[in-house]
């Protein structure tokens, strides 16, 4: 990779090859964390999704819906399903947003016979809340002192929700739900996926929240800078954090994995894209950019590759990479 100009007081690749990113090692799970995830996804298989939606345009070959479901402590989850018009629904794919929250949906996957939900976690864009602030980092600190009502585990709840969803629309698919997230997204989908076994593949793009002591050690311009000031002003690192550590949640994950991380990121470390990818236990595979969450040479390039790579694995299900 080319060496990359830019403008921070922080190297965004922190002195990492790659040969180095690749040894990095997830930390050591608290004893109950299995069991605080698993106990967490139960209760959410007793729940109904309640759900309003209505057709507003039609696009790109798709029936666009606005939706609303109702999800945990009653958060009104608001968003997008793209449903073909000319195709019977054979997959469903719940796609999950960065911390910059998400206006539209995407039309350029080109997945055959898949219907897609883009649901807006709770809080930010379509699913605004006079509870909780729309900004990253303030966001990132809700009732961060209480692993039972950190916001990160209600977003994973509003992803779970939004698989039952999908199942319930589209019965017939209820065996072919997979997962994309970058980002934000993509930390989300990394805690939520392994105990959630009707997700049956996924893509991580860049994903945050891996291996959260280093993460907190590097500076970025993410919400994990706002995480790392309030560690220096508390003085400990909550213990909340390590029941939130995308990189531990993937050690117990069995689900077809694929993973786009990247050498340079100056608002997700590297070094945490990597752990989770690392750390993941199912059958994975890689995809290395040359940089997220910044502009570069390759950029176009290398985003039709990694659309090429994902119509196959989306599009092949008899694949395990």
């Amino acid at each position: 990779m080319a060496h990359i100009q830019h403008p921070f007081h922080f190297d965004p690749g922190y002195g990492y090859t790659l040969e180095r990113l690749l040894a990095v090692q997830p930390p050591s799970p608290p004893e109950n964390f299995a069991e605080f995830w698993q106990n967490r996804y139960q209760k959410i298989l007793s729940l109904h999704p309640y759900f309003n939606m209505g057709q507003c345009g039609s696009h790109a070959g798709f029936k666009i819906f606005d939706i609303q479901y109702r999800s945990t402590d009653h958060f009104d989850i608001g968003g997008w399903l793209l449903e073909p018009e000319h195709q019977a629904v054979r997959q469903c794919i719940v796609v999950g947003h960065g911390y910059g929250g998400r206006d539209q949906p995407d039309y350029h996957f080109n997945i055959p016979e898949t219907a897609f939900l883009f649901p807006c976690f709770r809080g930010l864009s379509r699913s605004r809340s006079p509870r909780l602030s729309e900004q990253p980092h303030f966001h990132v600190l809700h009732d961060i002192d209480d692993p039972h009502r950190y916001v990160l585990g209600g977003c994973v709840e509003d992803l779970w929700l939004g698989v039952s969803l999908m199942q319930e629309l589209y019965p017939r698919a209820a065996d072919k739900v997979g997962y994309m997230g970058i980002s934000f997204g993509g930390g989300i989908g990394a805690l939520a996926i392994p105990w959630d076994k009707r997700i049956r593949r996924a893509h991580l793009n860049v994903p945050t929240f891996g291996c959260q002591p280093l993460r907190l050690s590097l500076p970025t311009i993410g919400s994990g800078a706002a995480v790392t000031g309030y560690v220096q002003k508390r003085g400990h690192i909550p213990a909340t954090l390590a029941y939130y550590d995308a990189a531990i949640a993937a050690t117990f994950a069995a689900q077809p994995i694929h993973i786009a991380a990247a050498l340079f990121d100056p608002m997700v470390a590297p070094p945490g894209q990597f752990a989770v990818y690392n750390a993941w236990a199912g059958p994975k595979s890689l995809f290395v950019l040359d940089a997220g969450h910044f502009e570069y040479p390759r950029q176009e390039q290398q985003n039709q590759q990694l659309l090429w790579c994902l119509q196959a694995f989306f599009g092949d299900w008899s694949s395990q990479l």
